[in-house]
């Protein structure tokens, strides 16, 4: 299929992604990050968090109740509490499209990117760094139709690791990674 990257073949004809660590598959992503995979991992993180989700609904109701008072008490609609609530919704709509932005921003430069799913855990790297994650840092993952959203352990869960399906070497590799990460962490 198109939206699979071709498997690198190694010289006894077995596909590089195909590798076994201690009896266990490992499977390999190779991908370059776009801001559709951090905002796939934003929205996964806010349904799972949701004080956001309360925080923003909370900060527009509040908005929303300003605008109808102050229309309701001058009988008709005030343009600059017009203008500023409409402002209100644009930027509170499209945060999470402005902070995937700033993600790409800084890990977008760095070019490809391969990960390594093992039972040792998580390693991603570029040729500018590398990331080394123990499954004890994981709190779960949750699958979506394009990625595998990996999140952290800690309670703002201020850590995402995204893993589109894309970077995989085809189709059997979906499975094959669902399987380490049901082995090592849960589904959230």
């Amino acid at each position: 299929m198109d939206e699979y990257r071709n498997a690198e073949v190694t010289h006894d004809g077995a596909e590089a992604s195909d590798d076994v660590v201690g009896g266990q598959a490992t499977v390999q992503l190779v991908y370059r990050p776009q801001p559709g995979d951090t905002l796939v991992g934003l929205r996964v993180r806010e349904r799972i968090r949701r004080t956001g989700l309360l925080l923003r609904g909370a900060f527009l109701a509040l908005w929303i109740a300003h605008w109808l008072f102050v229309t309701v008490g001058r009988g008709s609609a005030d343009v600059v509490s017009t203008v500023a609530l409409l402002f209100v919704v644009l930027v509170l709509g499209g945060y999470p499209r402005l902070q995937a932005a700033h993600v790409q921003k800084t890990v977008g430069w760095q070019g490809e990117y391969r990960a390594t799913v093992s039972p040792a855990g998580l390693t991603c790297g570029s040729d500018h760094s590398t990331m080394v994650q123990k499954w004890s840092v994981v709190r779960g993952y949750r699958e979506t139709a394009g990625h595998f959203v990996l999140l952290s352990r800690d309670p703002g869960i201020m850590c995402l690791d995204v893993l589109p399906k894309r970077g995989l070497a085809g189709p059997g590799d979906v499975d094959r990674l669902r399987a380490v990460l049901d082995r090592h962490t849960v589904r959230v």
